[in-house]
């Protein structure tokens, strides 16, 4: 199952600090801190930008979260955000997972690294599969590359997924044979794409076909289940 839709609230942050890893520090109210998989929708105040940004959780600090790789590198700490959410929905491990699988398909393993405490806190086994892994990851987790994706995917019994919608075709492509998709008993799949208007607008360019119907990315994801997307 998926995290549930939280209440989606209008509020105001602060970029407090960025790190060598591109990730930065947040601050916010405690109520607008998305959940693993969810995202705010961020706005620099006085920005020439007529769009907001999605911004994804990354791990816990103090008065706020860290965020995935910023989305607009012309933010600074001290840029005063206005935000909107916690919007979308998140990964959910299920409580019988005991070997947890972290699937990087490309980019940055940040989106899913809040999942690493929460599959330690249920004494599970975390192996996260990527090819570009920064050094300060969590001794307890086993890092393998990706052309050990199979091999770890049929070993877990969990498995979380972050990919770009351009390249989902490439994932179900290699998902797609029988012998491979065998694996986690659940296994759900973030899948990144603009979402400019957060769920407000239905404006369509977050769109995703599935089963020759659509889906709406910002709304009906971020988050999909593995069995929606075949």
């Amino acid at each position: 199952m998926r995290v549930n839709i939280s209440p989606m609230k209008n509020g105001e942050g602060r970029l407090f600090e960025t790190h060598l890893d591109f990730r930065a520090r947040i601050l916010c109210p405690p109520e607008m801190i998305p959940a693993p998989g969810q995202y705010l929708l961020a706005h620099a105040r006085g920005s020439d930008s007529p769009l907001a940004v999605p911004v994804f959780f990354s791990d816990s600090a103090p008065d706020g979260f860290l965020c995935a790789p910023l989305p607009d590198s012309s933010w600074r700490p001290g840029t005063q955000l206005n935000l909107r959410g916690p919007l979308g929905r998140g990964f959910s491990i299920p409580a019988f997972a005991r070997k947890v699988a972290l699937i990087v398909f490309d980019d940055s393993p940040a989106r899913l690294r809040g999942l690493i405490s929460l599959a330690l806190q249920q004494d599970a086994e975390v192996v996260l599969v990527c090819n570009s892994v920064q050094e300060d990851w969590p001794e307890a987790v086993e890092v393998q590359p990706l052309q050990a994706m199979f091999e770890v995917y049929r070993w877990a019994d969990y498995a979380a997924f972050d990919v770009a919608r351009g390249n989902l075709p490439h994932l179900k492509e290699n998902f797609g044979k029988a012998d491979q998709a065998r694996g986690p008993r659940e296994a759900q799949v973030l899948i990144r794409a603009p979402m400019p208007c957060g769920t407000f607008a239905e404006c369509g360019v977050c769109a995703l076909a599935v089963h020759h119907n659509w889906k709406m990315i910002c709304k009906d994801g971020p988050v999909f289940e593995m069995n929606e997307l075949y």
